[in-house]
């Protein structure tokens, strides 16, 4: 079966494995590096004879994942020459196939789509569709904002950019580019939610899929972020307001643009609180009400697939030391600024802790909850939105059902997470059954823009929102209608 495709630029050669083409380190846009650092990013030039595309290529930029004691670890090499795609197929050949497009999690600050945690080639294979990984910029590289920087958010643009060559060169890899379905989870799933709001974005995709977008995260403006950039050159012993500022930027070398990021990332860390350091921005201030009315007014032609996991925050609280028996006025004073009754939430988890109650109210707040009512809002503005709450955990896992947890299941790839402590204790048969489930509706979705005949749309009326456990089926409003409170 051939392996050799012909792009815009010039031929690839993939390799043939697990019933899958794959496609390693494609570019779809030059190194940004030298004067392209914290520029915008320009299209990959063309390339004589067959480039070799059976390895990756170097990840962002990056310290390790705040989540590691839950997911696991990864080395790879790591370069600012990182802006490549990974490419799976059934096939080379003419075929017209859907494709999913992935944007990764990590905080904007970790990660890369070449990972083996999102290896698409059961999704592919099973699903008959093409699955794409982006590496894009991130942190400071990706997401820093300075006055004298002419673009915004590098690392949005490169997301963009990766669409626009998927758009373009993507039927020589046996897909559509009519069918076009950008996934993504955690900050992958929000870039979406801005992607949205992009008219330079919306016309390279045609539905979403967002898991676990945080979209209860205050929005950034870029007067806010260029606060946080005065706040970080300080940390590399930079003024922000000197005429050369960027000039130096682009000059320091990138493990000390790393570590002047993690130290700004403790000196901005809150208690109870997740938002991360760097994040893609809007031009104005907005509530999350007018953030969600908005993406939901974008997507009204753009069926939605939108969720979370039942306890988002609870890989973030015990990977955290600090969480681990947390003072009690501390909690107070987050339940009381959140508006949460910490009675209501002992009587559901009786026998709790302070860091799992907190943890609920913080998963509710900034993951259950806005999700629920982005759905809402979406189905007021006359779209389709189909939910979902993803509650299955191994029966004694601390990290309960965690952010990033349903990751192996939506793409089949458990032998891919050998280190993943969230997934210890769980029944390897009942995880494969779920994940058959739940690949069946993700690739229903990226097929046709309906999940299946037994998940109904999400309307005010009946609040449908299939969850996914031990036992699976639709159900009206699980998360409660707390969710409203804040609507």
């Amino acid at each position: 079966m051939p392996t050799i495709t012909r792009t815009a630029l010039g031929e690839l050669q993939g390799l043939r494995q697990h019933g899958v083409t794959l496609f390693r380190g494609v570019p779809y846009a030059l190194p940004p590096i030298g004067e392209r650092r914290f520029a915008a990013p320009q299209p990959a030039v063309a390339w004589a004879g067959v480039r070799d595309a059976t390895v990756h290529g170097p990840i962002a930029p990056q310290s390790p994942s705040r989540l590691a004691a839950a997911m696991g670890g990864f080395t790879r090499p790591m370069d600012e020459d990182c802006l490549t795609l990974t490419i799976w197929t059934p096939s080379v050949d003419a075929g017209r196939r859907p494709v999913l497009v992935w944007l990764h999690g990590g905080a904007w600050i970790s990660g890369a789509g070449s990972l083996d945690w999102y290896d698409g080639a059961t999704l592919a294979r099973d699903g008959n569709m093409v699955v794409v990984g982006v590496n894009y910029r991130l942190g400071a590289l990706g997401y820093l904002k300075h006055r004298d920087l002419a673009v915004a958010d590098p690392g949005t643009q490169d997301q963009i950019a990766a669409l626009a060559w998927v758009v373009a060169n993507i039927a020589e890899f046996g897909g559509d580019p009519g069918r076009v379905t950008v996934g993504g989870q955690s900050a992958g799933a929000a870039s979406i939610g801005r992607l949205l709001l992009d008219p330079a974005a919306r016309g390279l995709f045609h539905q979403a899929i967002l898991q676990s977008g945080g979209f209860g995260r205050a929005p950034l403006t870029v007067s806010d972020a260029q606060a946080i950039t005065a706040q970080y050159c300080q940390m590399l012993d930079i003024d922000a307001d000197a005429a050369d500022a960027v000039t130096r930027l682009r000059a320091e070398p990138v493990e000390r643009l790393l570590a002047a990021q993690g130290a700004l990332a403790q000196a901005r860390a809150r208690f109870g609180e997740t938002t991360p350091p760097f994040m893609p921005t809007l031009p104005e201030a907005m509530t999350e009400a007018d953030l969600l009315r908005s993406i939901a007014a974008a997507s009204v032609d753009k069926p939605v697939l939108i969720g979370a996991t039942r306890e988002e925050v609870h890989a973030f609280f015990a990977s955290n030391p600090a969480m681990a028996s947390p003072d009690p006025a501390a909690v107070a004073d987050r339940f009381a600024a959140l508006g949460g009754d910490q009675d209501a939430y002992r009587r559901r988890r009786p026998g709790g802790s302070a860091t799992d109650l907190l943890a609920d109210l913080t998963s509710d707040h900034t993951f259950l909850w806005p999700t629920m009512r982005l759905a809402e809002a979406i189905s007021a503005a006359g779209g389709q939105a189909y939910a979902y709450q993803f509650d299955w955990a191994p029966p004694t896992s601390r990290f309960k059902a965690c952010h990033c947890i349903e990751l192996p299941f939506v793409f089949g790839n458990f032998d891919q997470w050998p280190d993943a402590a969230m997934l210890l204790g769980g029944d390897r048969a009942e995880m494969e059954a779920l994940s058959d489930l739940i690949r069946a509706c993700w690739t229903g979705f990226a097929a046709n823009g309906m999940p299946g005949a037994d998940w109904p749309s999400y309307n005010d009326a009946t609040r449908a929102t299939m969850r996914f456990g031990a036992i699976c089926g639709v159900d009206g409003d699980p998360a409660g209608l707390g969710w409203r409170a804040r609507g």
